[in-house]
């Protein structure tokens, strides 16, 4: 890797993670789009399988996604550039931060602020969840897409399955069943 290379990693996961406000689910879209659609670090399917594993395993989402990518990247030192760069800068804005929403918590401003940005991440999500979608109807045809995420939403809201107990479902159900389909 050339320091071209190592700096694109380190602002790709910089600019993920400080823009992704609300969270590694915030993130992920922008993550997305950085490894995916900026730099053609992992392809679509790739980044659905990292991030269905990732979901499956404990801890942050947004960490586990820079490691692996980072891991991918660049061996052991691309790992630990992609995670400083996505722990770092929110550790700082979140003591500055927080000392800054403590002292104005009852502001209307920060009121407005933080409820004002919801719409923003649920179209985050949106165009993340059509774009995956739009990624499965191309490996696997629409009618086992819609009957997987049919499965996977009854478990999880009508049968409240945990999601990490459906992802391993899923991958299960990808290893053994969707290789003995026929073309």
């Amino acid at each position: 890797m050339d320091w071209i290379e190592w700096l694109q990693l380190i602002i790709g996961f910089f600019i993920a993670n400080v823009l992704g406000y609300g969270g590694g689910p915030a993130s992920i879209p922008l993550m997305y789009r950085e490894v995916v659609t900026n730099h053609a670090w992992s392809t679509p399917e790739e980044f659905s399988n990292i991030l269905a594993l990732g979901n499956a395993l404990p801890g942050p989402i947004a960490t586990k996604i820079a490691a692996f990518v980072g891991y991918d990247v660049g061996g052991w030192a691309g790992a630990i550039a992609a995670l400083a760069a996505t722990v770092v800068p929110s550790a700082a804005a979140l003591i500055i931060l927080l000392n800054i929403l403590h002292k104005h918590r009852q502001s209307p401003s920060v009121k407005g602020m933080t409820l004002l940005v919801q719409p923003v991440i649920a179209i985050m999500m949106l165009v993340l969840t059509w774009q995956m979608g739009e990624s499965a109807i191309e490996s696997i045809g629409w009618l086992q897409s819609l009957l997987i995420a049919a499965v996977a939403f009854w478990l999880m809201q009508m049968r409240k399955v945990h999601p990490a107990i459906v992802i391993v479902g899923a991958f299960a159900y990808g290893g053994i069943v969707i290789p003995h389909l026929p073309a």
